[in-house]
């Protein structure tokens, strides 16, 4: 495929996102975007921002992230202007360790409720909608996504997640961020597909598998993705 026909596939793709965007945004104050600053969530935000400049960015502060993530989030939301929200857990990094230990290496699946899960369910509970970066290609796990979807939130609440980049494979993203001037975050440089915490997150095992890097392959979803069981009546 030529340079011509990708730009042209990816302007397409770019205009039938900006429209299901403007959908679920334009008039309405009730709607999140939740941004972890890899590329889809970073060109997600900057769609969603040419539409409302306001709209809250929620990053899940989880105390474990790399460095050169902090960094750039930091440098992203001063020069975006950001309405950047940072969702804490309950406790510091230091105040669980003293209390369980490394939960990361010993009960990882504890360790993103508690760091993950739990902050961020909390917080889109205040939203109608909920706009993430997902995209099938991204994982197994994910090959069903659909782009609108009604998600249910412990207790029973029920918010609208949409997921507009969710047939769209990476170098869609990569040409998309190059063509509107958006910068990376640089782990990528160093060979990083999938990033999310430091001590969960190292070079992909399988080149074929964008997400075989993230917690030493002992599971692929962190469970903020995963619908919250039925309340039993």
């Amino acid at each position: 495929m030529s340079t011509v026909e990708i730009n042209e596939e990816v302007s397409a793709k770019l205009n039938n996102v900006r429209a299901a965007l403007a959908g679920a945004i334009v008039g309405r104050g009730d709607v999140c975007l939740t941004c972890s600053f890899q590329a889809e969530d970073v060109l997600l935000t900057k769609l969603a921002q040419e539409l409302d400049p306001n709209i809250p960015v929620l990053f899940l502060d989880t105390g474990y992230h790399f460095r050169e993530t902090y960094e750039y989030r930091d440098r992203i939301a001063r020069e975006w202007k950001l309405n950047l929200i940072n969702l804490l857990p309950e406790k510091t990094v230091a105040e669980q360790e003293a209390e369980h230990g490394q939960l990361y290496q010993s009960a990882p699946d504890q360790c993103c409720k508690l760091r993950k899960v739990e902050p961020l369910f909390k917080a889109v509970a205040n939203y109608r909608v909920w706009i993430t970066g997902l995209r099938r290609e991204q994982a197994r796990s994910r090959t069903s996504l659909e782009e609108s979807a009604m998600f249910s939130l412990p207790g029973g609440r029920q918010v609208l997640k949409l997921a507009p980049l969710a047939s769209w494979t990476t170098r869609d993203v990569w040409y998309a961020c190059e063509q509107l001037s958006i910068p990376l975050l640089p782990l990528y440089e160093r060979g990083y597909s999938s990033i999310g915490c430091e001590p969960c997150t190292t070079l992909p095992l399988d080149p074929n598998d964008p997400r075989s890097g993230r917690w030493s392959g002992r599971k692929v979803e962190c469970g903020i993705h995963i619908q919250a069981a039925p309340v039993a009546n």
